[in-house]
């Protein structure tokens, strides 16, 4: 499902992109009023303002609501529970599985054992 949507989402950004790219200029219109061969277009004498900037606007209008679409999807899927629901049994599981202390193998050094640093011969 996620894939679909990604692809679908592709599909319409660069539909959106392609809308946008052919739509003229606010400048462009002056030279048609001029008679610089309007009627000759595809669209009519009216233009294609009003078709492309429909699209467009649709395009707009599903890229966004895809993007809402994804994020949702994304934290649904990721999910958590809360780790404090449960609290007490964990403290007492953790608790009786601690190993117990062991103190006798470790050796005590004591500070008449330790060694000492000779600074003498750095005097001279």
């Amino acid at each position: 499902m996620y894939e679909i949507v990604i692809v679908l989402f592709l599909i319409v950004a660069i539909a959106m992109v392609a809308l946008i790219l052919i739509q003229q200029g606010k400048g462009a219109g002056m030279g048609a009023s001029f008679g610089a061969g309007a009627s000759n277009t595809v669209f009519g004498s009216a233009g294609s303002g009003g078709f492309l900037t429909r699209a467009t606007w649709a395009c707009v209008i599903l890229f966004f609501g895809i993007c809402l679409f994804i994020g949702w999807m994304q934290k649904n899927a990721h999910q958590t529970t809360d780790s404090f629901s449960n609290l007490e049994t964990e403290t007492t599981a953790t608790q009786s599985a601690a190993p117990e202390a062991v103190t006798e193998d470790i050796p005590v050094v004591s500070e008449t054992d330790a060694p000492t640093v000779d600074d003498t011969n750095d005097k001279k």
